[in-house]
C-alpha cells in the first residue's frame, strides 16, 4: 500500500473482506481519494461494498479499518467505533503515521503486486 508516494507495509488480517478488497486489487491498482476527518483518521470511499463483520474495538494509529462496508479508513489518532478491521501499518510510528496523515488529504493505493526488493503488499498470517 502507498500513502501518496510513501509505500507502506501492512500486515493484513486473514478475513473475508481483506480477500474481496484482494480480489479487487488483483484487476488493478485500487486508489481511493481520503479525506481528514474528525482530527485522527482519514476516511475515503472504496466504490464498492465489501463483505463486513463490524465489531466495536478501539483503534490506534496505522489501523485500516472498513466502515459501513464502503469506506476506507486510515488511523493517525484512535477512535472507538463498530468497524471491521482490515489490517495494521506495521512499519511507522504513531507519530509518523501524524505526518503522512494529519497534514491535509492524501490518496492512498492499495496494489496485489509485488515490487523488486519488497515484501507483497499483501500479506496474510
Amino acid at each position: 500500500m502507498k500513502i501518496g508516494e510513501s509505500p507502506v507495509q501492512v500486515d493484513w488480517e486473514d478475513n473475508e473482506s481483506v480477500e474481496a478488497l484482494k480480489s479487487l486489487a488483483k484487476q488493478g491498482d485500487i486508489t481511493i481519494q481520503m479525506s481528514m476527518y474528525g482530527g485522527f483518521e482519514q476516511v475515503g470511499s472504496l466504490g464498492t461494498v465489501l463483505p463486513r463483520q463490524d465489531k466495536e474495538i478501539t483503534t490506534e494509529a496505522g489501523d485500516i479499518v472498513l466502515y459501513s462496508g464502503n469506506q476506507i479508513v486510515v488511523f493517525y489518532g484512535s477512535n472507538s467505533w463498530a468497524y471491521t478491521r482490515l489490517g495494521k501499518i506495521t512499519d511507522r510510528t504513531a507519530s509518523e503515521m501524524k505526518d503522512l496523515l494529519g497534514n491535509g488529504n492524501v490518496s492512498i493505493t492499495i496494489s496485489a503486486k509485488m515490487q523488486v526488493d519488497q515484501v507483497p503488499f499483501f500479506h496474510l498470517h
